[in-house]
């Protein structure tokens, strides 16, 4: 049934979440386990947090970044891309709204992207306001070897002028993280952009979120209150599950490809 919709479907809308990318190796710094030294994200990953002790915060953020130099998509996210790019040249849309931060759907090949919660890999000076893609490693040479996450490492306690720094002309602002932290709001623009999508999609995809990060959580209830099917690719049952037509359980790497695979009646 669901092989039969997915063929009839010419705006589908995928959601993403941290499944995806734990499949990739991705800390998550979520439950059990999800600490860097003594701190869950939660901590670290809030304005106050950052206002309190900036080096830490990049600390935390360098460390993040140097590790997804040695992640690489998933057979999910490959799947996706791969989706996308097919359905392209049927005149198909395929459109991905994701709460990670780590582009792995990008490297994937992905082109339609809403990254609803920002980037590891982009900047917003604090002073003038500009958002910049930065892939530099180290982001600034005072990071160097930075950011263990080892319970036992000490802070770096590096000066504030030594954090990451705007090079617009004449700014050299203090640098943050282009994520979206903790008791902040999403950017309206996006949050527009993905309602507009959720509007028109006749086929909804929910892959590895748990469906309680708000306001992500009321995406796929949303287009399933007007009738359209809702696919879920989970580990396990969620909160939301029973609202959906369909559940694949287990890893979205396995189950995902098959999903998206060529449909007989796709004209290639």
């Amino acid at each position: 049934m669901f092989r039969e919709h997915f063929a009839k479907a010419k705006h589908i809308a995928i959601i993403t979440g941290a499944g995806v990318s734990a499949e990739s190796g991705v800390p998550t710094f979520r439950g059990q386990g999800g600490y860097w030294r003594k701190w869950q994200a939660q901590d670290l990953a809030t304005p106050e947090a950052f206002s309190r002790d900036p080096s830490l915060v990049w600390e935390f953020y360098h460390y993040r970044r140097e590790v997804m130099r040695s992640k690489m998509p998933n057979p999910a996210h490959l799947a996706i891309a791969e989706c996308e790019s097919r359905l392209s040249k049927q005149g198909r849309s395929v459109v991905i709204i994701t709460q990670n931060i780590d582009e792995l759907h990008h490297t994937a090949g992905s082109k339609h992207v809403y990254e609803i919660h920002g980037s590891l890999f982009k900047t917003r000076c604090m002073s003038c306001g500009e958002v910049k893609a930065n892939h530099k490693s180290p982001i600034c040479p005072a990071l160097e070897g930075k950011g263990e996450p080892d319970p036992s490492a000490k802070d770096a306690r590096i000066p504030v002028e030594h954090l990451p720094r705007c090079d617009r002309s004449g700014c050299n602002g203090l640098l943050r993280p282009h994520v979206v932290w903790f008791g902040e709001t999403l950017d309206s623009d996006i949050l527009t952009a993905v309602e507009q999508e959720l509007e028109i999609c006749d086929l909804c995809l929910i892959v590895g979120t748990s469906s309680v990060v708000y306001p992500a959580a009321m995406f796929a209830p949303q287009v399933a209150g007007r009738g359209v099917p809702v696919a879920e690719f989970n580990m396990e049952y969620t909160p939301a599950t029973k609202r959906f037509k369909y559940h694949f359980e287990g890893p979205c790497g396995v189950t995902l490809p098959p999903a998206l695979e060529c449909h007989e009646s796709e004209v290639i």
